[in-house]
């Protein structure tokens, strides 16, 4: 597993901050999140992460957001419902950073495990994942919309 101290060190002098998302952040939050995907998820979605109390995160770079996560926490369990990073800042470590600060969250609020979802044919976020401890348990047949049709989804679960 990276050591997201590390991590965060190599990149705090590049004016990188973390923080709660508010709905003033969706647009910024929507137009990476529809860069990112063939299926993204709708400002409703999001808005209704806010609504309910999910833990939500954005990464700015200079004032500007490029990266949020969402978690629910309940029960002893988080769930990652979703992590994105803006695809011109990937690979420099801040997909690390931001699941490193929601992990710690997680721990924060007494949880024990985290799980997400994670489609097969998304390597780089499985590798990111899998370098920060979680292992995959399972497999939800059908999860996601796809082109033609559906994809499985892996289930990845990591102790805290």
């Amino acid at each position: 597993m990276e050591n997201p101290e590390y991590i965060f060190k190599q990149i705090a002098s590049d004016d990188y901050r973390l923080r709660i998302m508010t709905e003033t952040d969706l647009p910024e939050v929507l137009a990476i999140e529809w860069r990112s995907y063939e299926f993204p998820w709708s400002e409703e979605i999001f808005k209704d992460c806010l609504r309910v109390g999910y833990h939500c995160k954005v990464i700015e770079y200079a004032g500007v957001i490029v990266g949020y996560a969402a978690m629910t926490a309940g029960a002893g369990e988080a769930h990652i419902v979703n992590l994105c990073i803006k695809p011109e800042f990937r690979k420099q470590g801040l997909g690390t950073l931001l699941l490193a600060h929601i992990m710690d969250e997680a721990r924060s609020l007494g949880v024990d495990n985290m799980l997400l979802e994670v489609r097969p044919s998304n390597i780089g976020a499985i590798k990111l994942y899998m370098n920060m401890g979680f292992n995959e348990i399972g497999m939800r047949k059908g999860y996601y919309p796809a082109r033609h049709g559906r994809e499985d989804a892996l289930i990845l679960a990591c102790a805290l």
